[in-house]
């Protein structure tokens, strides 16, 4: 057993579910069985796997994370999840957010914003990816969760600690991506800023045209960039963040399925209803049934 998964273990970890840690923008997660393949919303961070693995699918491509390999995530990202894990060996790890305020800071002290920001537009880095969890990383990642165990540990180390698993990742093969997030130009950022206004404005009317004069892109050159980044069209991204919103809305707060697809943007009820099952593979009120069960 790593040193990783002793000190998670110390923690009374909800089965199936994440809980804050006495820190702000630090999670831990446990699961005891196996969830087949199914849409999950990562926010911009960093998963950290001390047991078990899971498995990614975007833009027909897979990914592994686990002990061995963490994920960086730089752009709110709906993508595909698989999760492998059993009551004897259940899936244990934590998510950090990233402190775009830290990113930034660490990127002067770096000294290589210059020179990310002239490194071009060719090949921009997809928004999520793993990256090889060295020794390093796994060492400061041990004396984070070890401070979480105290009150005033996580208070005075907690967000030091927070700081240099960031620079960690500034190190690792997914740093381009935490580079192009940071950069204030360039079509990565031009994009990230699009995605913002809509996780923001998902409910109203948006099209290619209208996002892609947010991102001050040509529509093509803004729909090719979008592309590279999420593994979506602009459309079909901003379809599964309206059902993703949808489902927490009648799951969170109990609300009727029409009433829900109203909220976030859908016209057409019954088009709601194909798309919800399309999309999580079972209709709005044989998830609502299984929920009263």
């Amino acid at each position: 057993m790593s040193q990783m998964v002793e000190l998670l273990e110390s923690f009374p970890l909800t089965d199936g579910g994440s809980i804050e840690s006495r820190l702000k923008g630090v999670r831990f997660f446990k699961s005891t069985h196996h969830i087949p393949r199914k849409p999950i919303v990562y926010e911009p961070g960093i998963c950290i796997i001390a047991q078990g693995h899971k498995i990614g699918y975007l833009g027909g491509q897979m990914f592994q994370y686990d002990a061995n390999n963490y994920l960086v995530t730089s752009v709110t990202m709906p993508f595909e999840c698989e999760t492998f894990a059993n009551p004897e060996e259940p899936l244990l790890g934590l998510y950090i957010d990233v402190d775009m305020a830290q990113l930034h800071d660490l990127l002067g002290r770096l000294g290589i914003q210059t020179e990310v920001g002239n490194a071009g537009e060719n090949g921009l880095p997809r928004g999520i990816g793993p990256a090889v969890m060295a020794e390093d990383m796994a060492d400061a990642t041990n004396r984070l969760i070890k401070s979480l165990q105290s009150e005033t540990e996580s208070q005075i180390l907690g967000s030091g600690l927070v700081r240099e698993i960031l620079y960690r990742a500034l190190c690792g093969t997914q740093a381009p991506v935490l580079y192009s997030l940071a950069m204030y130009s360039g079509a990565f950022s031009q994009v990230a800023r699009v995605l913002k206004v809509m996780q923001r404005n998902y409910a109203e009317k948006l099209d290619v045209e209208k996002l892609a004069n947010t991102a001050r892109m040509s529509a093509s050159a803004f729909h090719r960039a979008f592309k590279e980044i999420t593994s979506d069209s602009p459309m079909q991204y901003l379809k599964k963040v309206r059902l993703t919103k949808a489902k927490d809305l009648m799951v969170q707060e109990s609300m009727k399925a029409y009433i829900a697809a109203d909220k976030v943007g859908y016209e057409s009820s019954s088009q709601f209803s194909r798309e919800f099952k399309r999309y999580f593979g079972q209709s709005p009120a044989d998830m609502m049934r299984e929920l009263r069960v």
